[in-house]
């Protein structure tokens, strides 16, 4: 039997020493740190865009899931290594082939009405995020986690009663799955799979993630929300742990204009903000306590959509992606410590190690050759240009490393590619319907496992935007699946898609930030960055 037993979360600090918001007394001191305490405990920072949602089930963005983990808490969380720790379930134990995982849940744990967080509540979050009624755009994460008849209701072959989801009592949550999932626990500190308060859903519908009427489980509520603008989540005095979160209020302000943001940062504003392209080593060297470049658990890629013309052809797709110099993206453009990318999955993933596939073994000068050679046996050259279109998000950054890759294609190549910019929401449903050639793209893993990459080039992937489809790409996925080492199977779809090129892989993600030095307790060890509010904590400044 496998077992997470509860630890210990921080130093139990006498009754007699907290104020109404939870926060040690004793001198304003941290209680385990001894670090002075500023007297407001409030984390302002910036994001890029508005959130696709608040709602746990259909949040796809990452930006979104931070807001969504302190608003809601799921049955596990992770710390600032990335370990899991407690959330909701105190414990858990899964049965001899890992096929039945059973969460054990804690009685105190509270609705931000008041109510308690049960097993119920997990079985119908479960169900409503498989339900083809709610069209989740992550419901095929959750086929992902092998539940029982999970997949055949997403396809809506069978109702969402019968997923293999169960409330044995009140506090104990189990799950069964189609076949042996020893990294199953990992999967569950997604936002998808956090609870939902049914009743709240109910009466409000659409409405219900709205400040007033949003009920959550998690450290913070929900007390403001102007779209494209500011939202503002407070302390949740019915938190179970509240006594041990520190912050009072988090303050998100949505910039679109990252040069702006950073002014916004230098003249006291903002708590964080991200770097702008190009800008980190001048930042490192002048605020070297604040400028950070973090190596994370994420890939920056341009999708092909392989269902249309001439995109439908790998060799055009392996062209472009080869005349593409990763070293000047990162080196040049980017300037924040990326990694250049020739495989799709990260090096930095947990038990895996990248092939070396042919194309990242050649030199540029080599790959350039090859593109133009490809090209050409496509039908495109001097005399027939290739004309495209990449799209991308409104951002600074997205736009300089599409100017870049479009100069390439155009001196190596020959190759017109117009730029086209969307703001967020539109972007995502754009490349979701696929009506593009090219689009920008990034994934961050759901989980610390090769898989959380790989399963995306699947065909029936809900993220699978380059449309691509291989009956020989899917069987390795399925055989991967069945193994309990599946490494080598692995190396083997890297492979296959550095030859068919669905997208191409240009970057592996540094989290490239400027955080004043006086906000304490920052993931700096977890790769996948899952920040939770509740952990950190401004000193005295």
């Amino acid at each position: 039997m496998k077992t997470l037993h509860k630890t210990l979360a921080a130093t139990l600090v006498s009754a007699s020493l907290m104020g109404a918001s939870g926060m040690a007394l004793a001198e304003d001191r941290h209680p385990e740190t001894g670090e002075m305490l500023a007297e407001e405990q409030v984390f302002t920072y910036r994001a890029l865009d508005e959130s696709s949602s608040l709602d746990p089930q259909v949040v796809e963005d990452v930006d979104g899931s931070y807001i969504v983990r302190d608003l809601f808490e799921g049955l596990l969380n992770s710390d600032e290594e990335g370990n899991l720790v407690p959330g909701v379930a105190e414990r858990y134990e899964s049965n001899e082939d890992n096929t039945v995982w059973t969460f054990y849940l804690r009685e105190d744990a509270k609705w931000s009405d008041g109510e308690p967080v049960t097993a119920q509540d997990f079985v119908y979050a479960w169900k409503r995020a498989v339900d083809p009624e709610l069209a989740s755009p992550y419901a095929w994460y959750m086929g992902l986690m092998s539940i029982e008849n999970g997949e055949a209701i997403i396809a809506g072959d069978v109702d969402k009663s019968e997923l293999g989801v169960e409330a044995i009592d009140d506090y104990t949550f189990r799950v069964n799955l189609s076949r042996s999932l020893t990294y199953f626990p990992q999967m569950v500190t997604h936002a998808t799979t956090f609870p939902s308060p049914k009743w709240v859903i109910e009466e409000h519908g659409e409405e219900w993630t709205k400040p007033g009427n949003l009920v959550g489980n998690g450290a913070f509520v929900l007390t403001e929300h102007v779209i494209n603008e500011r939202l503002v989540r407070e302390r949740n005095d019915l938190y179970w742990d509240n006594e041990n979160n520190m912050m009072d209020k988090v303050v998100t302000l949505v910039i679109n204009d990252e040069n702006q943001a950073l002014n916004r940062y230098d003249a006291g504003e903002l708590d964080k903000t991200d770097v702008p392209a190009g800008q980190y080593p001048r930042l490192e060297k002048e605020s070297p306590d604040e400028a950070h470049s973090i190596p994370q658990l994420c890939t920056y890629y341009y999708n092909f959509n392989n269902d249309v013309e001439p995109f439908d052809d790998a060799r055009v797709r392996r062209a472009l992606s080869y005349a593409i110099d990763r070293d000047v993206i990162v080196n040049n453009v980017m300037q924040g410590g990326q990694f250049p990318a020739y495989t799709f999955t990260p090096e930095l993933t947990a038990g895996f190690t990248p092939p070396d596939v042919a194309f990242g073994e050649m030199t540029q000068a080599e790959r350039d050759a090859k593109a133009k050679e490809l090209l050409a046996e496509a039908g495109y050259g001097p005399n027939n240009p290739l004309d495209t279109t990449i799209l991308y998000n409104t951002s600074e950054g997205h736009k300089k490393v599409a100017i870049a890759i479009s100069a390439m294609w155009k001196q190596k190549l020959g190759v017109n590619a117009t730029l086209e910019n969307q703001e967020w929401k539109t972007f995502l449903s754009t490349r979701s319907d696929g009506n593009f050639e090219i689009a920008r793209a990034g994934w961050c893993g759901d989980y610390n496992e090769a898989s959380t990459f790989l399963d995306l080039m699947h065909s029936e992937s809900g993220y699978n935007d380059a449309n691509y489809v291989s009956e020989e790409y899917d069987a390795m996925s399925k055989e991967a699946q069945m193994m309990d080492d599946p490494s080598s199977v692995y190396t083997e779809m890297e492979e296959l898609i550095a030859v068919d090129m669905p997208n191409a892989p240009i970057y592996h993600y540094t989290e490239v930030m400027m955080l004043k030095p006086y906000v304490k307790g920052w993931p700096f060890g977890d790769v996948q960055q899952n920040v939770q509010s509740k952990n950190l904590y401004i000193v005295e400044h």
